[in-house]
């Protein structure tokens, strides 16, 4: 290959990728956010699984009745599932950030869209596992009331008991959205918003 034929491959070679030095810090300038991001993952990751595990020793700590203990376990199989399929997503998402190098705005936008994806699946995971808490805190008030109150639910259940039971089911909703909410921003979206933030300056170049 002659030098004409070098200058034409240079020239016809695409540009959009070259990121000149001052872009090049500003890029790399949201490693510390994620890093952030990576370390809330870890300990995320640590803590559910440990509360996963804790869980499982409820029947034990209230000392249920044999048919509740049955019951609880059969629907902790179910929640456990659960778990282990968003914990695996949430698994892998960390592994992928752990491999990605800032040093070009293609690869700022796409670990940028990972996030956001993961943010809502991290949601989504929390509305999973709402039906669970319900059925669980009512299990819970079911077991103790049964205990002090005689013959309770077992001649029918009255209208305050249905009018209890469906405000308990509309505030976990609720509590959760919000509180899911609250946590995905404190622990995750507000460094987001930090990498946004960079990929916003640099398009303003």
């Amino acid at each position: 290959m002659d030098f004409n034929d070098i200058q034409n491959a240079w020239n016809n070679e695409k540009t959009e990728n070259v990121v000149l030095p001052d872009n090049l810090e500003k890029i790399q300038s949201a490693n510390t956010p994620l890093d952030k991001i990576k370390k809330n993952l870890k300990k995320e990751f640590f803590h559910q699984s440990i509360s996963i595990v804790l869980i499982g020793f409820i029947p034990l700590i209230y000392d249920f009745p044999q048919k509740g203990i049955i019951l609880f376990y059969l629907l902790f199989s179910f929640f456990v599932a659960v778990c282990v399929y968003y914990l695996a997503k949430l698994y892998f998402f960390y592994k992928r950030l752990g491999a990605i190098t800032l040093k070009t705005k293609d690869s700022l936008y796409e670990t940028y869209f990972d996030i956001r994806l993961n943010m809502e699946l991290y949601k989504t995971w929390g509305f999973a596992l709402t039906p669970f808490m319900i059925m669980g805190t009512i299990g819970l008030l079911y077991n103790d009331l049964s205990e002090k109150i005689p013959g309770f639910l077992t001649t029918g259940v009255t209208n305050y008991q249905l009018v209890v039971l469906f405000g308990i089911v509309v505030f976990s909703m609720l509590f959760m959205g919000i509180a899911l909410e609250w946590w995905v921003h404190k622990f995750y979206g507000k460094y987001a918003k930090e990498i946004k933030k960079v990929i916003d300056e640099l398009k303003d170049e």
